[in-house]
């Protein structure tokens, strides 16, 4: 008999809100003002990152007058302008965080983006659906680092093994299972390959408790 998942930790942009393409919009149009034209080379560097990485990449590549912390100012207030005004849930997200509310399945908000973004996203998609939220800033490092993920299940009081998490880019993916969860997998806007510990849908509509809960295996204690 399947068991449900201890908790199911979520990404955000891309995965539970359609913002990914917000985020790919704004870098894009600031690569353009800096003569650079984004390709898809850029985009395990702009994808599922953190402002500041991207932001650092954008120097490098433009090798621009502005510092990588002004470019990420710039990012960063663009974005959250287009998110404020642009929050819409992906399909099937709402009626998958319900399901879980209703069977007590604690949840996690585990974002790359700053916290100004996230606490926008959280007031359109309500935060009490999740027992905690963790943004850039809650942890020293970032996507695709086990950080966030090792954080969430800290702060949850769980082994990290007993989670899912549910991502859409390979940066969360494999962010997450450098942490031990196994990774429900909606690509957004890039491919992921299929590998150990990963399942692959096409859309959250497709997600239940029921799949969640043969994702993992609970863990025992050993008898002495």
């Amino acid at each position: 008999m399947s068991v449900p998942p201890a908790a199911v930790l979520f990404d955000m942009d891309g995965t539970l809100v359609d913002t990914e393409r917000l985020w790919l919009r704004t870098t894009a149009d600031l690569a353009a003002r800096l003569g650079h034209t984004l390709t898809e080379e850029d985009l395990p560097e702009v994808l599922g990152r953190a402002v500041d990485h991207t932001a650092a990449h954008l120097c490098h590549i433009t090798r621009t007058s502005f510092t990588a912390s002004a470019l990420a100012e710039i990012l960063s207030d663009t974005f959250s302008g287009k998110v404020a005004a642009e929050v819409v849930p992906r399909p099937g997200a709402l009626t998958l965080l319900a399901e879980l509310s209703d069977a007590a399945v604690p949840t996690a908000l585990v974002s790359a983006s700053p916290r100004r973004v996230v606490d926008l996203v959280l007031g359109s998609l309500g935060d009490h659906r999740f027992t905690v939220t963790l943004a850039a800033e809650d942890t020293e490092r970032t996507k695709p680092d086990p950080a966030p993920y090792l954080a969430a299940a800290d702060r949850l009081g769980l082994d990290p093994a007993a989670c899912v998490a549910v991502e859409d880019t390979p940066t969360g993916v494999a962010s997450a299972r450098a942490a031990g969860c196994s990774v429900l997998a909606v690509p957004s806007t890039v491919p992921i390959a299929k590998a150990d510990r990963i399942t692959l849908l096409d859309s959250l509509e497709q997600a239940d408790l029921a799949l969640l809960s043969t994702l993992t295996v609970p863990t025992t204690p050993t008898e002495e």
